[in-house]
């Protein structure tokens, strides 16, 4: 065989083993040809129609209500000769997601399909029986980032008392967590610490889909929904956002990344102190400082406490709203490295701890309420963390005392596991 065929040969079976070897890879990592990810949209059109065809539907969403390719589901189910959909709901930030955090939402007519829009971060949280009237079954379908308080699973939650109260059938479509349904880490709340950023005993970092979550807030706070829960297809526990075959929607104005919802458990921690949290940047919550911070000397000491998972380079930034807007602030960009061992609410607790002790002078958390409260108090979920940070207990003690009540979360949380 001549030499330049042996050469062209051994070339093709070169590249045939490379190109098996990505395809392995893509599979692995639920990106390739393997089996597609299927979220409850995609599944509900698909293969559960009856449970909405023939009613008067009424949808619980924001921007991330969309299917794998990007389709919103407020377009699929009104342009669904076989699905009547009367009224739309919407979360804070609104059903366009373009309100700012805290901001009060009114309700409205929608431009787009002339639907009634009510507003549930409003006047009520909670859909009155006015709101209802048109609606057969409720539909919520909202991306959740896995963290205890952020706001949309408690309107879930309040929807769900609603539609109990009101005889209607309250359906979920599951969407993965993006930080995986593997770990789980923070203080359970105490319900004596019960608000819109926490409103039902789970830790800071649940590790459970809103669908989860769902079954879990029916049975054990006994809201009594006929629940419904549409399960995604081919998610595993052990996926983060990532790995899936979906694009990543923003799913609230300061929540603009995967890598933002990676920090977020622990980096929201800094929202109770007069430390910026980095709204106002293009990096909220991987961004913390304040004006009277050392950027250098505050990432020296981070770093030499040898966190697992996450390096902290020192950072300038200028808010443009939110804390220190307009001023020069310093202080550090939070780098996680390896996802699987960084333990983000410990890492925020870390970042806490180490301002307090450099600047005792300048740093404080935010003011207490006439019940003796403080916005920290509502984020961590308890008020023995704050008051044991005031008088010296290392990061070390604090995570200890909260292992007995995430060991009883865990017991629970096994009986509302889908995947």
């Amino acid at each position: 065989m001549k030499k330049w065929l042996i050469t062209l040969l051994t070339a093709i079976l070169v590249l045939s083993s490379l190109s098996m070897v990505f395809a392995g890879d893509e599979k692995v990592n639920g990106k390739g040809n393997g089996k597609k990810l299927q979220i409850g949209i995609e599944v509900l059109l698909k293969k559960e129609r009856d449970l909405i065809e023939g009613k008067r539907v009424g949808l619980i969403t924001n921007p991330t209500g969309v299917d794998s390719k990007l389709n919103s589901i407020v377009d699929l189910l009104y342009n669904d000769p076989k699905i009547e959909l009367t009224a739309l709901y919407g979360p804070e930030h609104g059903v366009r997601g373009s309100e700012q955090a805290g901001s009060y939402v009114e309700s409205y007519i929608d431009e787009k399909t002339g639907l009634p829009v009510y507003s549930l971060y409003g006047k009520t949280r909670k859909p009155t029986p006015e709101m209802l009237e048109n609606v057969d079954v409720l539909v919520f379908d909202i991306q959740d980032v896995g963290s205890r308080f952020y706001t949309y699973i408690y309107t879930m939650a309040y929807a769900m008392e609603a539609a109990a109260e009101n005889d209607i059938p309250f359906i979920v479509l599951d969407r993965p967590n993006p930080l995986g349904g593997t770990k789980v880490e923070g203080p359970v709340l105490d319900p004596k610490y019960k608000s819109f950023v926490g409103n039902y005993e789970i830790p800071l970092r649940h590790g459970m889909t809103v669908g989860e979550l769902a079954g879990l807030f029916n049975e054990e706070f006994e809201i009594g929904a006929d629940l419904t829960v549409v399960e995604m297809k081919g998610w595993k526990r052990n996926m983060y956002y990532e790995d899936t075959n979906l694009p990543f929607v923003m799913p609230s104005p300061n929540m603009p990344t995967f890598e933002t919802a990676l920090v977020y458990p622990g980096a929201a921690l800094i929202e109770g102190t007069n430390v910026s949290e980095g709204r106002g940047t293009t990096k909220p919550f991987e961004l913390i400082g304040a004006p009277f911070i050392n950027a250098d000397d505050l990432a020296t000491e981070l770093n030499d406490l040898d966190l697992q998972g996450v390096t902290f380079r020192a950072a300038s930034f200028t808010p443009t709203f939110s804390k220190h807007a307009g001023k020069l602030s310093h202080g550090v960009q939070v780098h996680v490295d390896d996802r699987n061992s960084y333990k983000p609410i410990e890492t925020g607790m870390h970042i806490v701890k180490t301002i307090q002790d450099m600047y005792p002078d300048d740093f404080t958390f935010l003011a207490e309420n006439s019940a003796g409260i403080a916005f920290f108090d509502n984020l961590i979920g308890n008020g023995w963390v704050r008051k044991g940070l005031e008088n010296g207990k290392s990061v070390g003690k604090l995570s200890t005392q909260w292992k007995g009540g995430l060991k009883e979360f865990k017991q629970t949380r096994k009986h509302y596991l889908l995947y």
